[in-house]
């Protein structure tokens, strides 16, 4: 599967390397005051460079004229000054740049988990979530890499590349000219390097997103892992995705080392030529012999900044690569709100009309047809074999999917009309699978909108779900922490919690999905009691297996293969002796001794 997508990224065709890079270079803007000491910073550096060329060629002539006195003091302080500057200039250059880094990859990662939260519920439908975290995560320190360690040498080793070019044209622009013809030979060669590397650093980031996959599933699924003997399986699967990842490093670690030795090897034919001619008389009879070894000196030393500039293009590609990760997920389509209609209080009339409904990844309907009315106040249980379509059905209420065709209105308006948090705002939500959050148990109850709710609001709460009795019971009350998704209490005390959290919201639409699945028969007839207290004046959407927990709902419809095939009371559905009858029978129908 790594190898497919691999394969599909590379045959898309993506903007340039330098394009995606300078709109990286736009999240500098909030940092400029750092940006320009770094740059500051890396001219001092830079300047230095050409100074101890000159300052060689001063030495060498006073040497050769003999005027070694008069330069005894001048000579030591200038080497002094010259490193003091060159020091000054490295701090400036590489703290202040680590500074503008940092300050984007936060940027990066905000604007990323800002992204996150607004894309359509499809989306995380069709990407595991070690993918994801591996975007949050590896892509955005690879882009660290590349603005720290990159732009520190792009900019202090091409600063010094330009001083001392620019000395040596001042010295003997005849010998400088052969000297640069080498130039576009090493351009091709670091061309060739950079699609290579941008190439290889895609596979390594889909590698990475399958080493993180394989064990966050492992992490999640450790119970399961262990119970039913999945350890080799999963150990060979994460040697797998491993492995991958290796490949393609060591691809990359190979392109970068044979790219540097051939640079300076090109280097040395250029230094070979160079002194060949300078050695002529013709061309040097002109020049000193400071003049001389300052030029080959200042040649010589433009080999370290050069090897180092097409060094970090590795680095460079890795985070080009990376930003190009990132920038199309910020670039994705976020979750239509195309209404704008805002309301406090909805009345709770839900009608669905001739409505079908398919998920993007599928090809054919999930639901189809589907009609009916649920007067405000009513309860409406949804039952039927798993599969059905019933969570579906109501999920589509708060709008977590679009419609395929028909409609759906709420208050005799069509939901595409209401704003998205609006509309939300309105519905009470307990899903089958819970989904508490790492913090206190106070934090779950009041969540999001119920945030200022007083603790008198969130214990009535908690009483009203049942939950108070073992909240009390536990050393920090409401402030005990849950843990990563409620992993420290009991699936009946999540449950409870997630009960909770709904009563106290106080919606006028309520969509319990499974929400006593996860309790015991004692704790179920609590529950269902307050459940009955809640439900009173409000429009339910219930999704129960347990039959007995809806036979009093006003509305019941028996949901299969995505149709409506019945609906009616609880009395109306037995009377017709069809499928709910079917269904009641099988689930009270017990064995006797």
């Amino acid at each position: 599967m790594q190898g497919d997508i691999a394969k599909v990224e590379e045959t898309t065709t993506k903007p340039s390397g330098m394009k995606i890079y300078f709109r990286l270079l736009r999240y500098v803007g909030s940092s400029w005051v750092y940006l320009l000491l770094s740059i500051i910073g890396y001219l001092l550096y830079a300047a230095m460079e050409p100074a101890l060329a000159a300052l060689l060629k001063h030495i060498v002539d006073v040497v050769s004229e003999g005027q070694i006195t008069d330069s005894r003091t001048l000579i030591p302080l200038a080497i002094l000054a010259i490193f003091i500057v060159r020091g000054i200039g490295t701090f400036l250059g590489g703290y202040f740049m680590a500074k503008v880094a940092n300050k984007v990859v936060f940027d990066l990662r905000t604007s990323m988990f800002d992204k996150l939260v607004l894309l359509p519920s499809s989306y995380f439908n069709s990407i595991p979530t070690g993918r994801l975290l591996a975007k949050l995560t590896y892509d955005t320190e690879q882009v660290i890499g590349s603005i720290t360690q990159a732009a520190r040498v792009l900019l202090r080793e091409g600063l010094t590349v330009i001083g001392l070019l620019g000395y040596m044209l001042y010295m003997n622009w005849r010998l400088s000219i052969l000297f640069l013809l080498v130039v576009p030979i090493i351009g091709l060669v670091v061309s060739y390097a950079s699609k290579r590397f941008r190439k290889l650093s895609t596979r390594i980031q889909n590698a990475m997103g399958g080493v993180t996959d394989v064990a966050s599933e492992a992490i999640k699924g450790q119970e399961v892992v262990k119970i039913f003997g999945g350890t080799e399986y999963e150990i060979e699967r994460f040697r797998l995705a491993a492995e991958e990842n290796q490949r393609s490093q060591l691809k990359m670690e190979k392109t970068k080392f044979l790219n540097v030795p051939i640079v300076q090897f090109l280097l040395a034919i250029s230094m070979s030529i160079l002194i060949w001619f300078a050695l002529s008389p013709t061309i040097s009879a002109h020049m000193t012999s400071g003049d001389f070894i300052a030029f080959l000196t200042a040649a010589g030393m433009l080999g370290k900044p050069i090897r180092q500039l097409t060094d970090v293009n590795s680095t460079l590609q890795k985070g080009i690569a990376a930003s190009y990760s990132i920038f199309e997920f910020l670039d994705m389509k976020e979750e239509e709100n195309t209404g704008s209609v805002k309301t406090n209080h909805l009345k709770g009339d839900i009608e669905l009309r001739n409505m079908s409904f398919k998920y993007p990844e599928s090809e054919s309907l999930t639901l189809k047809n589907i009609s009916l009315k649920l007067p405000a106040g009513k309860t409406l249980a949804l039952v039927g074999r798993s599969g059905g379509g019933k969570s579906t059905m109501a999920n589509l209420i708060p709008r977590f999917y679009n419609i395929e065709s028909g409609e759906i209105r709420i208050d005799d308006l069509q939901i595409e009309n209401y704003e998205l948090a609006s509309l939300r705002s309105n519905i009470a939500l307990v899903n089958q699978q819970v989904v508490l959050f790492n913090g206190t148990i106070r934090e779950n109850i009041a969540y999001g909108y119920l945030r200022e709710s007083t603790d008198e609001e969130v214990i009535a709460a908690a009483k009203a779900a049942n939950a108070w009795d073992f909240i009390q019971d536990l050393d920090d009350g409401l402030n005990t922490m849950v843990g990563e998704n409620g992993v420290l209490l009991s699936g009946g005390q999540r449950q409870r919690i997630a009960i909770a959290r709904a009563i106290l919201k106080n919606a006028p639409i309520l969509i319990l999905d499974e929400a006593t699945s996860a309790l015991d028969t004692e704790s179920e007839r609590a529950i269902q009691t307050a459940l009955d207290g809640l439900m009173q004046n409000r429009t339910t959407i219930a999704i129960a297996h347990r039959l007995s927990t809806i036979e009093n709902a006003d509305i019941i419809a028996v949901v299969d293969k995505g149709e409506i095939i019945e609906q009616g009371s609880h009395s109306e559905l037995l009377a017709k002796n069809g499928a709910y009858a079917q269904l009641h029978s099988q689930q009270f129908s017990e064995p006797t001794d």
